[in-house]
């Protein structure tokens, strides 16, 4: 096993954009990616979720919408065409629902991605009363104020956790975030839920949206995620006696088990799981080490889906599937 290239690959989670693959002899790796700790949290507070603007995107929505003035289209193969209106969405049935999101770019390791209650309402029920027909609709297309516009299946579509949100953590969806209206679809990346919404077409063909045509995927399941957040990455720690914990996300399945390697990924120790809000959450996950042998040790992580399928340690690109790969952090431990 090559630790130079893990080093780098699995550590940082940035070599394999950079195409780097061994390390030179006195670079000192670490201290040119060293992360400190990372609060852990059951839910990311609306201003510390991720938001994501590409630099080669003009969709970046700059003015503030009117709530009252905003309204929404609902049209392309249905019988009963709708123009929706912020009370006309207030006015419907709601739900609260517990789900995380994670940007495609994320690497491993990476801080892209957020846990948070979201309360909307069901895209299936609007879908219905719109009198979509199965038979003939292959795509649900989504356009936002800002002219961004992506699809998913119809058969997605009509999954009951699929949800138009427009409360974020008990708070009015912030602006950032796609007020007044939103798509959550569980499961999949961010560049699948369509923010500032308003348009939404039932579309009989295979549609393909803004980055589609750029190369990046269209079906945009999420890759199984753990990172650990602390300790942090090349920091100095007294031991022998190590506390680990971190996050873990399944994108479409719910995580099982987590698990941490101390000797290069050749065994794994089973790591405390604390149950999901909901089958669309993170979990947390905490570790003791009670034996930490003093020095440099790397330390790997890994999850495991309630399918059984376990995270895969082989390293992708982000484009154009979303990144894979293990995280780890190198720990420093000094004598007590």
């Amino acid at each position: 096993m090559d630790i130079t290239r893990r080093a780098l690959f699995q550590l940082g989670g940035l070599g394999a954009l950079a195409g780097i693959t061994t390390l030179t002899g006195g670079c000192d790796l670490g201290s040119m990616f060293a992360v400190p700790p990372r609060e852990t949290l059951y839910f990311t507070p609306n201003d510390k979720f991720y938001t994501v603007n590409y630099m080669d995107s003009p969709y970046n929505l700059t003015r503030d919408l009117d709530q009252e003035q905003w309204q929404m289209v609902v049209k392309g193969r249905v019988s009963n065409p709708m123009v929706l209106q912020w009370r006309d969405v207030l006015n419907r049935r709601s739900f609260d629902q517990v789900s995380t999101l994670i940007c495609i770019d994320t690497l491993p390791g990476g801080t892209s991605l957020g846990n948070a209650i979201w309360r909307g309402i069901s895209l299936k029920t609007l879908l219905l009363e719109a009198g979509t027909d199965p038979d003939t609709a292959r795509d649900v297309i989504f356009r936002g104020a800002d002219g961004y516009h992506d699809s998913i299946p119809f058969e997605i579509a009509m999954r009951d956790e699929v949800m138009l949100a427009y409360l974020m953590n008990g708070e009015k969806l912030p602006k950032a975030h796609g007020f007044p209206l939103r798509l959550i679809v569980p499961g999949l990346y961010g560049i699948k839920n369509v923010k500032w919404i308003t348009e939404i077409e039932v579309y009989n063909g295979d549609y393909k949206g803004y980055w589609q045509r750029k190369g990046w995927t269209d079906d945009g399941t999420v890759n199984m995620f753990s990172r650990i957040d602390s300790p942090g990455h090349y920091q100095d720690i007294v031991g022998p006696d190590i506390h680990f914990r971190g996050v873990a996300f399944g994108g479409p399945r719910s995580i099982e088990r987590v698990q941490l390697s101390f000797d290069q990924e050749r065994t794994w120790d089973e790591a405390e799981v604390t149950p999901p809000h909901s089958p669309w959450s993170w979990v947390v996950w905490d570790y003791d080490r009670r034996d930490m042998p003093a020095g440099k040790t790397m330390v790997s992580v890994r999850a495991v889906d309630t399918s059984g399928q376990i995270q895969t340690s082989t390293i992708t690109r982000a484009q154009p599937n979303g990144a894979t790969g293990l995280h780890g952090i190198v720990v420093n431990v000094l004598k007590a």
